[in-house]
């Protein structure tokens, strides 16, 4: 090879050492950074020049013309990508119901400081020691005044649970906002990905990262399937609907329930549009929503994924009361589905029998002096639900009025015992749903529920628990490949700077060479 020839080859092992350095260094730098992924630099051989062809030689005369800098690739394990995204959406969907039964909990187990279990067993108390002195006028007013509490108590147990599906749908709006702005971003990195890589000389790395990153996140969002096309773009689907294709996004809308306020997410392309008398554009949803809440919940069909789909099936449709209970299709199809509605209801059914069974023995033509210890706070067709339910006003400024004497003076120990019964008597209307097989009491009917709820709780927390482990495990797995080892990249550092030098002293040879040769020719 002329000596001129070989500087170049020399100069190609001094940029691709350099440029392996600098991709080194960017390793380095970014050990600790969020979504970064590992980079790999590839080296090829430049072409062979061919001085000779001898068909009898093993190979043919060639020269070789250096090395260059042929890529750098990011190292991602697609399968460990699509496992990883997965099972994080599968832990967030159990994480909201986790935190859903544990709010629960919360508001069953202190109220104000004051835990509803003790209000309800004052009342049962009052109730006892009324049927042992009937004709005391402290044991009535004892009654009265534990139903006025109890009512108290009761609306503020219900009112936390109607908080926190309000709460609930906040989080809900803000989640198909955080979603379409990740479906934006990905639209704008599609195309500026597509145009630095369309020449096929450079890979846009730190985008490619920062994509995979909002993927990483919209994963734990709802249930994502993508995928990566030949014009280096993603496509996107959110439970089988197209999201980003190419260039394009395709939004979520909300519509807002006039009568409840709660948002439904929809496809804004699959819903029809109209104008409403005002010029507003409305939407008619039929087909278009985004989830199918009365699709069963499992692993094996994946329909377990995602926070935003936990959340809506947590906060339900609307404030749910005793009423929801009373068919068990409905029930099945929609209340039991929902975390804080079936509570609702279970609770409401407690407050609804002990007041509603009550008046029934105190307003009861079988006994003298009737009255009704709870009324309607305001005249909604005899609906006795929490909100609606109060103490008898005029029992509550004189309860004497309530009395359990006779026309004959006698004490009506029949009424208090018939009172008593009240919360001791099994009953058909005290199972807590009409699933439930358990025939109970109202005296046991709020432990029954307090049970069910520890009960459920305690599998939600420990399937959500189980899915971190699985999470960490398929992270851990991934971050083996993608990963920044410190070892590992020290090493190419030294290796790289030995090659560097390397052809920095073949280029000093061939420099000394060629200025022997030029000196020896000048004489």
């Amino acid at each position: 090879m002329p000596l001129m020839g070989a500087l170049y080859v020399g100069s190609s092992g001094l940029r691709t050492s350099q440029n392996a350095l600098n991709t080194t260094a960017h390793n380095m730098s970014n050990m600790g950074t969020q979504g970064f992924t590992r980079q790999q630099v590839l080296l090829g051989t430049m072409e062979y020049t061919t001085l000779s062809v001898n068909p009898q030689s093993v190979a043919n005369k060639q020269i070789g013309m250096g090395v260059y800098y042929s890529k750098v690739r990011q190292v991602r394990d697609e399968f460990l990508d699509k496992r990883y995204r997965q099972e994080s959406g599968r832990n967030a969907f159990y994480q909201v119901s986790a935190e859903t039964f544990s709010e629960v909990e919360n508001l069953f187990g202190e109220m104000d400081g004051v835990a509803f279990q003790g209000i309800y067993e004052d009342l049962w108390k009052s109730v006892q020691e009324l049927s042992k002195d009937p004709g005391n006028a402290i044991t009535q007013g004892m009654l009265v005044q534990y139903s006025s509490v109890f009512l108290t108590r009761a609306e503020a147990v219900y009112e936390g649970l109607t908080k926190y599906q309000d709460n609930l749908n906040i989080q809900i709006k803000q989640a198909v906002d955080t979603i379409n702005e990740y479906g934006k971003q990905l639209v704008e990195l599609n195309d500026r990905i597509c145009r630095i890589e369309a020449g096929g000389r450079e890979t846009a790395n730190d985008l490619r990262d920062l994509r995979n990153q909002i993927l990483d996140e919209l994963a734990g969002y709802v249930d994502i399937t993508y995928q990566e096309n030949a014009d280096t773009t993603v496509s996107v689907r959110i439970e089988g609907n197209d999201f980003v294709n190419h260039d394009s996004f395709y939004e979520i809308g909300l519509q807002e329930d006039v009568a409840t306020g709660y948002y439904t997410p929809f496809w804004i392309v699959n819903a029809k549009a109209s104008l409403d008398r005002e010029g507003n554009t409305v939407y008619n949803i039929d087909g278009a929503r985004v989830f199918n809440l009365k699709r069963e919940i499992s692993s094996d069909i994946n329909t377990d994924v995602g926070k935003l789909k936990s959340m809506l099936l947590a906060r339900g449709d609307h404030h749910a009361t005793h009423e929801d209970l009373e068919d068990l299709e409905y029930y099945n199809e929609v209340i039991s589905k929902s975390i804080l509605m079936n509570i609702e209801a279970e609770f409401d059914r407690l407050v609804h029998n002990v007041t509603t069974k009550m008046n029934e023995v105190l307003n009861s033509k079988d006994f003298e002096n009737p009255w009704e210890l709870f009324v309607e706070k305001a005249e909604d067709g005899g609906r006795f639900i929490l909100g609606n339910i109060q103490v008898n006003p005029l029992l509550l400024q004189e309860p004497s009025l309530l009395s359990f004497k006779k026309k004959d003076g006698k004490i009506d120990h029949e009424k208090a015992d018939a009172l008593k019964e009240v919360f001791t008597r099994e009953d058909d209307d005290n199972r807590l749903n009409p699933t439930s097989q358990k025939r109970t009491t109202l005296e046991k009917y709020y432990e029954d529920l307090v049970s069910q709820v520890a009960n459920y709780a305690y599998v939600a927390i420990g399937i959500c628990e189980g899915q971190e482990i699985t999470v960490e495990s398929a992270d851990a797995a991934r971050e083996q490949i993608v990963g920044v080892s410190s070892d590992e990249e020290l090493t190419n550092m030294i290796m790289y700077q030995n090659a560097y030098n390397a052809s920095s002293r073949y280029i000093n040879v061939i420099d000394e060479m060629l200025e022997h040769i030029i000196n020896t020719l000048a004489m």
